[in-house]
């Protein structure tokens, strides 16, 4: 399978991955005790204020979009590993497959129903019963 990620795609992993790790965490708290400690320097003035309030804002709302892309990359390919191994178990029912995308009320029916075989399954394996097998068999 060839991969035709895009140069956003690309960037956002590649941020994403760099700002995660400690070094930059280490660097974001050493930038902001800088900030604290030129505090008299600058008699706390408006503007030493306003200089790290308009950075943070800034990468902060450049890293939500980052985060974001990343997040969703991440949630779809785990969709579609479990997709997978839904469609490739035997005796899986593969209504389950592309669950995500169904409507709220169709979405909570299948969550009624699963939530009704474990409660069946607790209270059989409470009365000694194997916690094995699948509920129709």
């Amino acid at each position: 399978m060839t991969s035709t990620r895009t140069w956003y795609s690309r960037f956002a992993k590649s941020a994403a991955h760099f700002c995660g790790r400690p070094r930059v965490f280490a660097l974001a708290v050493a930038t902001i005790l800088a900030w604290v400690a030129t505090g008299p320097l600058f008699g706390y003035s408006d503007t030493w204020q306003l200089v790290i309030n308009t950075s943070t804002t800034i990468i902060t709302f450049l890293m939500v979009f980052l985060i974001q892309n990343t997040q969703n990359r991440d949630t779809e390919a785990i969709q579609v590993k479990l997709d997978e191994l839904i469609r490739a178990t035997r005796g899986a029912h593969n209504a389950l497959l592309d669950l995500e995308e169904l409507e709220e009320e169709a979405l909570d029916a299948f969550r009624r129903r699963y939530q009704a075989l474990a409660g069946a399954a607790r209270a059989e394996l409470a009365s000694g019963a194997d916690d094995t097998g699948t509920p129709e068999a």
